[in-house]
């Protein structure tokens, strides 16, 4: 059965988001990476929202032929990429470059580069996304050519809301609000070979196959942050406040007084997404303040990839199998 509109938005920027929000927490309050984490986060909030904006768009409208859509869609080609919004016909394919920034833009071409105006005074400078989207295109044009598929591409950089202004636009790249999506794509030529029927439905089924979730590294890596410099202890989800204490089969939070016999597990999350794609066991009872056979107990219960033998045993999450 042919689907409309297919969502391969899972994981990777809320991964993402996830991680710079519990490093912030575990971080002292005078820490100077909390500055610089809290800037990402607020601009990594700003792309989801657009997205979210975006993705609205398109799932609400109907068009008048037949079409896939896909949000957040990571494939590999040549190297891994990642697609705001595919939007596919029997005819085209559609790829959209959501960016949701505040203030005055300016796309200059030479070399390739956005300037961000802010209201309060400050400019900023961005690689231009243009490079991006035109790297997408590619990409995915190559994707496409391994399965000698011929699809022809088009697409456009869409800025989330109206209050966006463009002072100086690209050369030779769209750029549309939300609104202007339907008519841009039903503008777009519906002539020339078609794919048919069994094609396009087997390149829907080939594109959700080969979707692989991004993975991003933990923060301590990605922003050279000392691993010593992160608190340990268990997070209640109650409250949020780091310092659960062990009891005989659960975990009791001394802030709220609520018991959670699970709290353990949102707790190795957070090891994983801000200290280190690896685990052992000495880490693990250090981390939550257990000891080493609860420590053991804890980690074979949690459907982790381990390799190495008792001594040396390190244990990984594979995110893509626990959503």
């Amino acid at each position: 059965m042919e689907v409309k509109n297919i969502t391969t938005k899972e994981q990777s920027d809320s991964l993402t988001l996830r991680g710079l929000i519990a490093a912030q927490s575990r971080l002292p309050a005078n820490h100077p990476m909390i500055v610089v984490l809290a800037s990402k986060q607020s601009i990594i909030e700003a792309g989801i929202d657009g997205e979210q904006q975006v993705a609205e768009v398109l799932d609400r409208y109907k068009f008048p032929f037949r079409n896939n859509i896909f949000h957040d869609l990571s494939l590999s080609s040549d190297s891994y990429f990642q697609i705001d919004h595919l939007l596919k016909t029997p005819n085209y394919g559609v790829i959209l470059e959501t960016k949701n920034m505040a203030g005055s833009l300016e796309y200059r071409d030479n070399p390739p580069q956005l300037i961000q105006k802010r209201e309060d005074g400050q400019i900023k400078y961005y690689e231009s996304p243009v490079v991006q989207f035109e790297r997408n295109i590619e990409l995915f044009s190559a994707w496409l050519e391994e399965r000698d598929i011929d699809l022809p591409l088009y697409g456009a950089i869409v800025l989330a809301y109206p209050k966006q202004h463009v002072e100086i636009p690209p050369a030779n790249t769209k750029i549309l609000f939300p609104n202007l999506i339907p008519p841009f794509i039903k503008g777009l030529p519906q002539q020339g070979k078609r794919l048919d029927t069994s094609t396009f439905n087997k390149l829907s089924g080939e594109i959700l196959r080969c979707h692989q979730t991004y993975i991003p590294k933990p923060i301590c890596e990605s922003y050279q942050v000392p691993t010593s410099d992160i608190q340990p202890g268990v997070r209640c989800e109650s409250c949020g406040k780091i310092g659960m204490k062990k009891l005989p089969r659960t975990w009791h939070c001394p802030v709220c007084k609520v018991n959670n016999h699970l709290a353990h597990r949102g707790t190795l999350v957070e090891w994983f997404l801000v200290v280190k794609r690896t685990i052992t066991n000495r880490e693990c009872r250090e981390f939550l303040g257990v000891d080493i056979y609860t420590a053991n107990r804890i980690l074979n219960s949690m459907n982790l990839v381990s390799k190495g033998t008792f001594k040396d045993r390190v244990y990984r999450m594979d995110f893509r199998k626990n959503k």
